[in-house]
């Protein structure tokens, strides 16, 4: 009975956290932490974690899909992790193998048109592997409906040392000069297909640390990030909403804030120059939101009355 209970709550909770979100992110990256915990706490071994949390993927990418996210990456094995020891390695190779081949038949992912993605060293993963990323990847090349990123054989400090060494040797060839080291210079060299910026990460198994995880495209966007104690395995729906909600309160707050130094540079300019506060207003107005653009506005036109009177 309990159990019913329970489970009517969390479907109640569950409604009420999706009437709380509007607009969530777009790109969503998550760490699969927990898999050899939730085994051990249930007395079974590493493998039997791995496949209970490739369970939570399939639910995962079903929260996505009525969420309206565009592109999801997902933190499946690191760089790090080739020091494991091979009788973990083996059956996770064979896992992430036949799950790169299930995605690639799927009819789910073919109606719905989702691109499959391996990022990172994916040269240094066994043949096998490798084989099963470049059927995944060739199957759904043409797909731009959904956005899926396996993070393999990745680390993100490694990722940056290739684009800067990449760079450097474009620069020495010349077929770059300095001047046109950008962003998007940096972009093209990061991984082997382009990822968008990530508006959130996501990391269950209680460790509060994004472990190296798209440092390039987390920072410089600002992501938020949500930590929470459940195992991958055990990562519910609710837990994947307050994720979404962490992301809304903090791009709320980020857009206020934006909102509050438009107003302020507004004003100070004003004072100097009210045709150059015009200039500068308008721009502004461009990168902000319906409102922040209507509170930029209504700064301008109580400036301009000032100096009218």
């Amino acid at each position: 009975m309990f159990g019913w209970v329970r489970r009517g709550f969390r479907r109640a909770y569950e409604r009420v956290l999706d009437r709380e979100i509007d607009d969530g992110p777009t790109h969503v990256a998550i760490i699969q932490d927990g898999n050899r915990r939730y085994a051990r706490k249930n007395g079974d071994d590493a493998p039997d974690g791995h496949k209970a949390g490739a369970q939570t993927t399939e639910d995962v990418l079903t929260w996505c899909e009525e969420l309206g996210i565009e592109e999801l990456t997902l933190y499946t094995f690191s760089t790090e992790n080739f020091d494991r020891p091979e009788h973990e390695r083996g059956p996770l190779f064979d896992l992430i193998e036949d799950k790169l081949y299930e995605f690639a038949d799927s009819e789910r992912v073919h109606d719905r048109e989702v691109a499959v993605r391996a990022i990172g060293e994916v040269h240094l993963l066994p043949d096998r592997v490798r084989d099963a990323v470049e059927y995944a990847e060739s199957r759904t090349a043409d797909y731009d409906g959904f956005t899926l990123n396996i993070a393999l054989a990745y680390g993100g400090r490694a990722e940056l040392l290739g684009a800067a060494r990449d760079v450097c040797r474009a620069v020495e060839r010349g077929d770059l000069s300095p001047d046109e080291v950008d962003v998007s210079a940096v972009d093209r060299r990061l991984s082997r297909k382009p990822v968008r910026d990530v508006d959130l990460i996501i990391r269950p198994g209680g460790d509060e640390r994004t472990s190296n995880f798209l440092p390039w495209h987390a920072n410089g966007n600002e992501a938020a990030v949500y930590f929470c104690a459940p195992y991958w395995p055990e990562f519910s729906k609710v837990d994947f909403l307050r994720g979404i909600r962490t992301y809304e309160s903090r791009e709320q707050s980020w857009q206020r804030t934006r909102t509050e130094r438009a107003v302020t540079l507004v004003r100070a300019v004003a004072e100097v120059e009210l045709e150059d506060a015009r200039t500068v207003a308008g721009r502004l107005r461009e990168q902000l939101p319906s409102s922040g653009a209507d509170e930029v506005s209504a700064e301008l036109a109580k400036r301009t009355d000032e100096t009218a009177d």
